[in-house]
């Protein structure tokens, strides 16, 4: 399955440089290397039925990030190829904030898994509010699991009443020197928990992002900055260890998002 993507042939050919580069004798094998996880801990499963599946990593995927949505993508359906039972449900755990080694990829990674959701049949966790930015196993897993629990209930259990993800970016708009931030998930309305909405930027045709002011308008967020007359941009809780404060009234928190497609550029902290 991974010769059939250029993600999947880029770890393969990794692996590969490692074998090269190992002393004659020795077998660079750890639990990293491509296939060793599936081989010890999921294919002795596939005899058994699975009624769906609950995923937390990435965090070894974040100076990759750029390749993590579609590798991502080719795991879940090569999963759901083995076992044969459709597309069952695969819900996953947004990254927690965390202070990584180099600047934005974390964020970036938290973008690519909440680009994955148009995988079908999946959902996402965030936990951007209950992470722990000097630990990168946060001990808080109880809210974890009540938040995957949600989209179990309402997705997969039939309860459709249930408010299970928080708001999500779905569209903007340049409204002269603002613009305007539309969510999904937003049917109750938006919440700020805590004086004022942060970790929103802003950048012109310059690229050049500037913390910007952000305040609720109904179901939308509107965003601009005195730094930019001229907006085409929005980035929000785009650094590894931003920790905002955007909810939906059923108490479930925004995702990081961007509404561009430039280049992420990073440096080592």
């Amino acid at each position: 399955m991974l010769r059939t993507t250029p993600e999947g042939r880029y770890f393969l050919e990794k692996f590969n440089q490692k074998i090269d580069t190992t002393a004659p004798g020795e077998l660079p094998r750890n639990y990293r290397d491509p296939g060793a996880n599936f081989y010890g801990m999921i294919r002795p499963l596939i005899p058994y039925g699975i009624k769906g599946v609950i995923w937390y990593q990435g965090e070894n995927n974040v100076f990759e990030y750029q390749m993590y949505r579609n590798a991502f993508e080719t795991m879940v359906k090569d999963w759901r190829n083995e076992w044969g039972e459709g597309d069952f449900p695969f819900y996953f755990v947004q990254l927690a904030p965390y202070h990584y080694s180099k600047e934005v990829v974390g964020a970036a990674l938290r973008d690519a898994q909440r680009k994955a959701l148009d995988i079908p049949n999946t959902g996402m966790a965030v936990t951007l509010d209950i992470g722990d930015t000097t630990n990168i196993h946060p001990k808080n897993k109880l809210d974890v699991g009540k938040r995957l629990s949600l989209w179990a209930l309402a997705k997969t259990y039939g309860k459709v009443s249930m408010a299970y993800s928080g708001p999500m970016y779905e569209s903007m708009k340049i409204e002269r020197n603002k613009i305007r931030i539309d969510f999904a998930y937003a049917e109750s309305g938006l919440y700020c928990k805590g004086g004022k909405l942060k970790c929103f930027t802003i950048a012109g045709k310059d690229k050049i992002f500037h913390p910007a002011n952000a305040v609720i308008d109904g179901n939308t967020v509107i965003v601009s900055s005195n730094d930019v007359k001229h907006p085409v941009a929005v980035r929000f809780a785009f650094e590894n260890t931003d920790e905002p404060n955007l909810f939906n009234k059923d108490g479930l928190p925004a995702s990081t998002f961007r509404t561009d497609n430039w280049d992420i550029i990073t440096k080592e902290n």
